[in-house]
């Protein structure tokens, strides 16, 4: 008689974690021994180049997603004002019934989908076809939108194209001289912190932030620099580094004239941004500035390594793309993108934020990062899904404005939302869930019942990260193979065939809508071949035997490409364009009736707005309530203390939050995570002016009053 140890019951499955854009390599390992696989799932690190075998917080305990007793196994449908399960026919004939209503009354953009960063690559692009093909609909548009349209637009126009880092994240380990701008990376991105290991131990990791964060504290710990400016004064900043380089003689004039245009034009904007104004604008002391662009050129000088990264502080503005492109403008000056051992890149936020914005789930955008206005593109596309170019709608609007019209005189009367929670993450969200409520119809797919599924007309449960195949795409532009590692309980099903039924009931062939990861995959290949995001060489096979492929790799004997920009950048001439800006400062500004600035951003245990994290116990005891940081004599000036619970009012909404006083604040600022729902959202306080290219909204900036509660 044979028998089987509980070893032998033991599966394990390399794969990677489902939270932010570094993608840390793990192992998941299930139970088959057990009744539900799921149930007795565990995770753990592995070796690989970015998270070298660490996992932060979140990473380690992802397997409880798993298992979480909330978790949608039926959809649901509203009936008599109350969500009840019901079957999948009638739940899709339910959101099918209301699309064809809604066109044959309002025309084909009545509807809209609301896609998300977090969506495997062959998600996103399902997405956008499903939207352009089946739903007919320009109005597709996406979270990403509010994470890095900005640093997109700014990359776009200097070097002609957006990659996040366009240099693998190990090359930061050995410089010397690192200059982060609005990153919080100890507690965002934790596992990346051992690759400033160096800089911060030569004393030259820089941070700006407008608060003495976790990442500053690193800094200072090595005795490098924190660069404490005032909120939506980072333009003035880079503009001011700039100015300094240029007075110093610390340009790299060998490489401005030979890979550079435009330079003569950016500098009398920085001209105008000597270190005293810029000391004035941003409160950042002239003595600061100067030693931040020393220790960067220094490094640059001896070959160590000099990097500067931008991240959402710096993008999340009305100004974001000016002020990305004046960063920009200054690793231009310096000498530091497109050659090794030096840089400039941005650090993607979400899990597949880099690859979730090139497969065509933006309003303008088609596979492969072409532009849907563009014929050619138009062309390429269309002849690979099987219809003609002018049957493809043009470009949407963007995400606020879509959630802005939605139930408004010709705007859309039903909303598809997929990977998103916007009650939580939108800016302005009480007018947002407003918009939501005068729909026609609200479809949510999500594997929980996020804040913006509980006011759904139908909810769609579908698969977690661990249930499914597919591919994301790392903050370095490299493309990972995300697999099955668990069986999904009863009931859910992947976003895949969910659009594919859809389709199917809307008059499109089942085989224009595959189901399959690996069979999208490789049409995803040849739509986005000979497109900026080039993925025509990548295939799952090659992924599967560990080769390490960066797009753009256009053909299967091409190696992927790690490093952009080597011997040209990807504009017309080749050459990197610096951009002219001007700072313009916040949209709304401080008066007597709301005289702080707030500002929002993330804590460690927790993840985007919350819907995932917050079902974690572990996180949610290492969080916390809702807090807001302040500093003790501001808190004193509003009769509040440490421990006390206080309204912020800005002059959108209100909510609650406890106080917790912290030394090292600015006076005239106070900090809001954004990860809690109901009464304590952040963004029921945040601005939706928007950039007039990128059109992010200004999260990181708006004017308040903090006060008791029961204060009015």
């Amino acid at each position: 008689m044979t028998t089987t140890s509980p070893a032998d019951l033991l599966v394990t499955t390399p794969t990677h974690c489902p939270y932010c854009g570094l993608q840390c390599a793990m192992a998941v390992t299930r139970d088959d021994g057990a009744p539900v696989p799921a149930r007795s799932a565990t995770v753990g690190g592995r070796r690989f180049p970015t998270n070298r075998g660490g996992l932060c917080q979140k990473g380690w305990t992802s397997a409880e997603l798993l298992r979480t007793p909330d978790r949608l196994t039926t959809p649901l449908m509203r009936c008599g004002g109350e969500l009840r399960p019901v079957g999948w026919d009638e739940a899709l004939d339910r959101v099918v019934a209301g699309v064809q209503s809604a066109q044959a009354r309002s025309g084909r953009d009545a509807v809209a989908i609301f896609g998300g960063g977090g969506l495997t690559n062959e998600k996103a692009y399902m997405l956008g076809k499903f939207a352009r093909v089946a739903v007919k609909t320009a109005n597709i548009d996406y979270n990403g939108r509010f994470c890095m349209s900005s640093a997109a637009a700014a990359g776009i126009r200097s070097f002609g194209l957006d990659r996040g880092l366009p240099f693998p994240v190990s090359d930061l380990t050995s410089a010397t001289a690192i200059l982060l701008l609005g990153a919080n990376v100890a507690e965002t991105m934790p596992p990346l912190v051992g690759h400033l290991d160096t800089a911060i131990a030569a004393g030259g990791l820089i941070v700006a932030d407008p608060r003495r964060t976790a990442t500053a504290e690193r800094a200072l710990s090595g005795g490098g620099v924190h660069l404490q400016l005032g909120p939506g004064t980072d333009l003035a900043l880079a503009l001011g580094l700039m100015h300094i380089a240029v007075v110093e003689g610390w340009v790299d004039r060998e490489y401005v004239d030979a890979r550079t245009s435009g330079f003569d034009d950016a500098w009398l904007a920085a001209a105008q941004w000597w270190p005293q104004r810029t000391e004035r604008v941003t409160g950042v002391p002239v003595g600061q500035l100067r030693r931040a662009v020393e220790l960067l050129w220094k490094a640059r000088q001896s070959d160590a390594g000099s990097y500067i990264l931008s991240a959402r502080g710096t993008e999340q503005h009305a100004s974001g793309t000016d002020t990305v492109s004046a960063v920009i403008g200054l690793a231009l000056t310096l000498g530091l993108p497109g050659r090794v051992g030096s840089g400039y890149g941005c650090i993607t936020g979400q899990g597949n934020g880099q690859g979730g914005r090139e497969h065509g789930q933006k309003a303008d955008q088609l596979p492969g990062y072409r532009k849907i206005a563009d014929p050619v593109a138009r062309a390429h596309v269309a002849a690979v899904w099987g219809i003609e170019a002018d049957e493809l709608p043009g470009p949407g609007r963007s995400a606020y404005e879509l959630l802005d019209a939605l139930g408004q005189p010709g705007g859309p009367e039903v909303l598809l939302v997929h990977g998103a929670n916007l009650a939580v993450s939108a800016p302005r969200a009480g007018h947002v869930v407003d918009r939501l409520r005068a729909l026609d119809l609200l479809v949510v797919s999500d594997f929980v019942l996020s804040e913006t599924a509980a006011l759904a007309d139908v909810v769609l449960p579908v698969l977690q990260w661990a249930e499914e195949e597919g591919t994301t795409t790392s903050l370095e532009g490299r493309v990972l193979r995300r697999r099955r590692a668990v069986d999904a309980p009863e009931g859910p099903r992947s976003e895949l065939r969910v659009w594919s039924e859809i389709a199917q009931r809307l008059g499109q062939p089942g085989e224009r809508f595959p189901t399959e990861p690996a069979v999208v995959f490789e049409e995803l290949r040849r739509a986005s071949a000979g497109g900026i995001a080039d993925y025509s060489g990548i295939s799952y096979g090659r992924l599967d035997t560990g080769e390490a492929l960066h797009w753009p790799c256009p053909s299967v004997d091409h190696p992927g490409t790690p490093r952009l920009f080597l011997d040209e950048f990807a504009t017309p001439d080749g050459r990197a364009q610096y951009v002219c800006v001007e700072h313009r400062g916040p949209v709304e500004t401080v008066d007597a009736q709301y005289p702080l600035v707030a500002t929002t951003g993330r804590v460690l245990a927790h993840y985007q707005s919350g819907a995932q994290t917050r079902r974690v116990p572990e996180l949610v005891a290492a969080a916390g309530d809702m807090f807001v940081e302040v500093h003790p004599d501001t808190a004193r000036r509003v009769d509040l203390s440490d421990g006390d619970v206080a309204a912020v009012a800005s002059r959108r909404g209100r909510m609650e939050a406890t106080v917790r006083c912290v030394d090292s604040m600015r006076l005239d600022t106070i900090f809001l995570p954004f990860h809690f729902a109901g009464d304590a959202r952040a963004n029921l306080l945040t601005n939706p002016a928007l950039d007039p290219t990128s059109r992010m909204p200004e999260f990181k900036v708006c004017a308040v009053r903090l006060e008791p509660v029961g204060e009015s």
